[in-house]
């Protein structure tokens, strides 16, 4: 298993922010989601230093959807980011946590009314428009609380990434956004310049998730910076802010491959400069929204592993407290990882085993014939880059409890959330009688 920050192997054991994994798991028990928090702040930094953020007026935008309690709101508003919401209990977990609101992007493509009219009433910086119906709804509810609503207009630029079929959502077959190749991206820029109580600020786009080229962000910025003049040309409206969305890949397996922050940055960043020039408009201020490749490799999930079942010349499965209801990702995506028997971290890798979840599901398998140091009941099986999408995605199948989120720094660990007792899980369960 690759080693990501400050994890590292001391007498045979993994150690995660200098606290040793059997301690961890003595304190909170298991399943439990492990974040590195000095490397979540390192990405973080690099990030804003390689987008020009201070220099340039640019934005970086954590994007919410991969890990958003309480405690990673704080963490990025600490660091400088703004922030991606999709709905509206990202938007109220946001508030809660006291992140400025200001500084929030509301994204998704069917938001309710309640959540516009939330989103308004708490002062959100910007609504990401993803449709005819919300530019009515918006500027019709901002009338209510006589104020102007600043906009972004979400285009699909028509661009193919590289990715799961899954998590593309830049090409022309999307129910994201406004599409250029048909009018309805230009026709609602018209839509929302005529329309009271909304101001046009920028244009957003997103081209998937999971993203190892560079090129599809190259023809990205090519295609929105062609949009932006357009809409000069047509309609004498200055487009200020663009927003480029994420997606960019990161490491699970050595079969992935993926290009350093800086790189990202460096190459929009030039390529945009390139492209004003070219069509000689304004650069507006840029705006990214990183999610998986800030959090994903800070996190790492700590099982214990319970029975084992041996089929001669089939195969070995050894099952953990945990599965599909931390971590749906293989099953849903036959989404891939890394892992390391803890407790043993040092030792070498020679038997191979399949690790099953233990919901009631043969598809709850969370890893496939990977190779460990040997495999008893009673071990702390760690699977790493479990940061995006494990805690965001838990659920309670087979009434099942999410697990807690621990952050780790310099040799200490701090609960950043509880477990889920039963009695939250059925907290909000009325009987007949």
């Amino acid at each position: 298993m690759k080693l990501f920050g400050s994890m590292e192997i001391r007498e045979n054991q993994l150690y995660i922010g200098g606290v040793p994994t059997s301690e961890l798991v003595k304190e909170f028990a298991t399943p439990l989601y492990v974040i590195d928090e000095a490397l979540v702040r390192d990405n973080c930094r690099r990030y804003v230093k390689a987008f020009k953020v201070n220099e340039n007026k640019n934005k970086v935008a954590y994007a919410g959807k991969a890990f958003l309690p309480f405690a990673m709101c704080q963490l990025i508003n600490e660091e400088g980011l703004c922030l991606d919401v999709v709905s509206g209990g990202e938007l109220y977990t946001a508030h809660k946590s006291g992140f400025p609101l200001e500084k929030v992007l509301f994204h998704g493509n069917n938001k309710t009314f309640e959540e516009i009219n939330m989103g308004i009433s708490l002062g959100v910086g910007r609504f990401v428009v993803d449709n005819f119906y919300e530019i009515e709804k918006i500027s019709e509810i901002a009338g209510k609380y006589n104020t102007t609503q600043k906009v972004y207009l979400r285009i699909t630029p028509g661009i193919e990434a590289h990715t799961h079929d899954y998590i593309k959502t830049g090409q022309i077959d999307s129910k994201f956004g406004f599409t250029i190749v048909n009018g309805d991206a230009i026709n609602a820029v018209k839509k929302v310049l005529e329309m009271p109580n909304i101001e046009l600020a920028g244009l957003h786009a997103h081209i998937g998730s999971q993203i190892f080229d560079v090129k599809p962000y190259e023809d990205e910025v090519e295609v929105m910076m062609s949009l932006i003049k357009e809409i000069k040309d047509e309609t004498g409206h200055i487009i200020t802010e663009l927003d480029l969305g994420g997606g960019f890949g990161i490491y699970y397996t050595e079969a992935d491959n993926p290009r350093e922050t800086e790189e990202f940055c460096e190459l929009i960043l030039n390529k945009a400069d390139e492209v004003a020039a070219k069509l000689n408009i304004e650069l507006p201020t840029l705006v990214i929204e990183p999610g998986r490749s800030i959090i994903g490799n800070c996190g790492t999930t700590l099982y214990t592993v319970g029975s084992i079942k041996d089929i001669p010349n089939v195969r070995k499965y050894a099952a953990v407290d945990g599965g599909m209801t931390d971590n749906i990702r293989p099953s849903l995506y036959n989404a891939e990882y890394e892992c390391v028997i803890a407790n043993r971290a040092g030792d070498k890798a020679d038997e191979k085993v399949t690790i099953a979840g233990k919901c009631c599901e043969s598809g709850d398998i969370l890893l496939t014939d990977v190779k460990v140091s040997g495999i008893n009941s009673g071990d702390i099986l760690a699977v790493s880059t479990t940061g995006a999408y494990g805690y965001s995605m838990s659920n309670n199948y087979n009434k099942i409890s999410k697990p807690a989120v621990a952050f780790v720094k310099d040799g200490n660990a701090k609960l950043v959330c509880r477990r889920e007792s039963y009695e939250d899980m059925i907290k909000n369960e009325l009987g007949l009688y």
